[in-house]
């Protein structure tokens, strides 16, 4: 050999080392640091994949921070299951989702802005052998849902009605009459119908009409039948009482399949004999948790299926054999998965570290899921069935796992009314037994959100300050059964806060927490409970109220779900005499009582908790001499769609805590 030669394979050796030495420095570089607010932009999110028919490939949808259009830029990403190799199949389409692969998997289906924007999204279709995605839907009023039919010629998809055109001087009148939707509704609402087009374009036919909406749909294996929600009208609220309707793609006939009020399709049996069901287990939609129900086609019995599994259960996926299904719900402080036969007992799948998102199963056998650890963000896993041993498929959020993280722990104990309570709480990454530590609550929402061990951006950020974090489950949460879920019916805010003060009572019996410096928060429900805990009870160094719920009147008249509050409060307000229940429920009644400086933060287009309720607790402690900050965000929805407006949110919270811990210690320590 060349002694060039020998030279050249040296350097190369060398420069190997160097690649490898400078890897494993930055690695140690990021398991030393500890996450900043500015680390948001890490964070790639994943919705449910998609799984093509034979079980080989995965759809992804990726969604990535996008700072300079402030916007969130989704991507498909198709991953090989044995591999995990991946291919970006949208680079240029931003807005792109709701993939869906074609019976044969030769092609896939996804929505996208179409040449006219105006419309909204519209169905495309992509040959996986390559070449352009065609547009095959023109919806006037763009496409909510879709699939496929079952030979893979035809789409079926849900559009709203289109609006009337009207001439002469009456085109300026714009009055509409109002239902039971939200007072941000400028206009009278519209149904959505079903259609269906040819798979490479062509004319739509409108299959449904009426008032009746149509929601999520699911075709029968044999391709005759369309199972779909069915809300009675157009309005929000309406959606309270949907039922599930099928109808006849040759003559159009439809029936309704499950009668009951608050049910959603979940997927028709692999034999066609049968449909599977969403439904609360109580006359509560939400109050009480959801079971999978499985219902004959031929008209029969609906029995649940999952009755022995106490929990709040979500999405399903029918096994191979077509005997059994994979469901998914909260566990106390886990997701989870069971096993459940249409004849026997579930079995509850042991997956480690993993909470796991909803299931996909091929006919093969192939499971395919979108998964969160404790020190980890959201990734693709795969698994078999049967061996249900889980392995993760992608690394997207690698920058995030590598940094030096605090530890989650579960924490329980025997709270009041004889329940047994359990939440997370989250340790300082650089926790030092003996120390004591400010505490801060970040309190869910719902009321039957859940507080899980699975990775929080936010959370980790708070423990990075050096704060213990603490997510307590208060009665309501969908996390331990029907007596639990339901308790909060009528005790909105009395018994949940006597047990996460409970909760804050066991850390405090630990010795870790510093008891001058214990802050509330939470956003939705969970603003309502800092709303709660401030007017109830004392010891409250700070609190951040978002979106709070702070006044069920103003719910229930003026919010997109607003008559649902009435099942939780004994019904409407305006009946017998119930308006002094909902007041007595409402934080407003105390907000006189409260004492703590508070950060106020809020939507002005929010149409699921009204803005008016943060105006209402801004002015109630304005006027007694709170030091209060509201903070608004001209911007529609519950919590801001864009990344900008996230991050400020998380900026604001984060320091207004550190602020009044700061100020706290100093005084402590004069």
């Amino acid at each position: 050999m060349k002694r060039s030669q020998i030279l050249t394979i040296k350097e190369s050796i060398i420069a190997t080392l160097m690649v490898i030495l400078i890897g494993a420095s930055a690695a140690v570089a990021a398991q030393d640091r500890t996450l900043e607010i500015d680390d948001m932009r890490l964070e790639v999110g994943i919705d449910a994949p998609v799984l093509s028919p034979d079980g080989s490939q995965a759809i992804i949808t990726t969604r990535t921070p996008n700072y300079e259009d402030n916007r969130f830029d989704q991507t498909l990403v198709v991953v090989d299951v044995a591999s995990g190799e991946q291919r970006d199949l949208t680079p240029h389409r931003p807005k792109v989702g709701q993939p869906r692969w074609s019976p044969i998997g030769a092609r896939i289906a996804f929505l996208d802005s179409g040449d006219d924007e105006d419309k909204g999204k519209q169905v495309f279709v992509l040959h996986m052998g390559g070449g352009e995605a065609r547009q095959v839907t023109e919806a006037e009023e763009g496409v909510s849902t879709f699939a496929w039919s079952a030979d893979g010629e035809q789409i079926l998809y849900t559009s709203k009605d289109s609006s009337t055109e009207i001439e002469g001087e009456e085109r300026h009148n714009k009055s509409f009459e109002v239902g039971d939707s939200s007072y941000l509704t400028q206009s009278a609402p519209r149904s959505d119908h079903l259609w269906r087009i040819g798979a490479n374009g062509g004319e739509s036919e409108q299959l449904t009409r009426g008032t009746e909406s149509v929601g999520d749909l699911v075709v029968s294996p044999d391709g005759m039948t369309v199972a779909f929600a069915a809300s009675p009208g157009p309005h929000s609220a309406d959606g309270n009482r949907t039922t599930v309707r099928a109808i006849d793609l040759e003559t159009g006939e439809t029936r309704d399949l499950v009668d009951s009020p608050s049910v959603e399709p979940a997927d028709f049996s692999p034999d066609g004999h049968h449909i599977a069901i969403w439904r609360s287990r109580g006359a509560e939609p939400y109050f009480n948790p959801g079971g999978i129900f499985l219902s004959p086609i031929a008209g029969g019995e609906t029995i649940d299926v999952t009755a022995e599994i106490d929990r709040n259960l979500g999405d399903m996926a029918w096994l191979p054999d077509g005997k059994s299904m994979l469901v998914s719900g909260t566990d106390l402080t886990a997701r989870a998965y069971w096993v459940q036969p249409l004849d026997g007992a579930p079995q509850r799948l042991d997956l480690g570290n993993i909470h796991p998102g909803s299931p996909v199963v091929s006919p093969d056998g192939t499971v395919v899921f979108v998964g969160r650890e404790d020190q980890r963000a959201s990734e693709l896993y795969t698994m078999t069935v049967g061996q249900w041993k889980p392995r993760r498929l992608t690394s997207f959020n690698d920058a995030l796992a590598e940094m030096h993280l605090g530890a989650v722990e579960t924490v329980t104990w025997d709270g009041p009314d004889g329940f047994r309570q359990n939440g997370v709480l989250l340790y300082p990454p650089d926790y030092i037994e003996g120390q004591k530590y400010p505490l801060v609550l970040n309190i869910h929402g719902g009321p039957m959100g859940a507080s899980t061990e699975s990775f929080s951006t936010f959370n980790q950020i708070m423990a990075a300050r050096g704060w213990l974090v603490f997510s307590p489950n208060y009665r309501g949460s969908s996390t331990q059964g029907k007596v639990f879920q339901s308790a909060v019916i009528n005790d909105a805010g009395e018994g949940p806060g006597r047990d996460v003060m409970s909760g804050i009572e066991v850390l405090k019996n630990r010795g870790i927490v510093d008891e001058s410096r214990v802050a509330v928060s939470g956003w939705s429900y969970g603003g309502y409970m800092t709303a709660w805990l401030t007017g109830n009870y004392d010891g409250w160094a700070v609190a951040v109220a978002g979106a709070a719920v702070t006044d069920w009147f103003d719910w229930y008249n003026m919010a997109d779900m607003n008559t649902w509050a009435g099942y939780g409060l004994g019904g409407s307000p305006w009946l017998n005499d119930n308006a002094m229940n909902y007041w007595k429920q409402s934080p407003m009644a105390y907000a006189h009582q409260i004492r703590t400086p508070t950060l106020i933060l809020s939507n002005t287009g929010d149409e699921r908790v009204t803005i008016s309720q943060s105006y209402k607790l801004y002015h109630a402690l304005k006027d007694n001499n709170v030091k209060v900050k509201f903070i608004a965000y001209p911007v529609p929805g519950h919590f801001p769609a864009d990344p900008v407006h996230r991050r400020d949110i998380t900026r604001r919270w984060v320091e207004w805590i550190d602020d009044h811990f700061e100020t706290t210690a100093a005084a402590m320590s004069e």
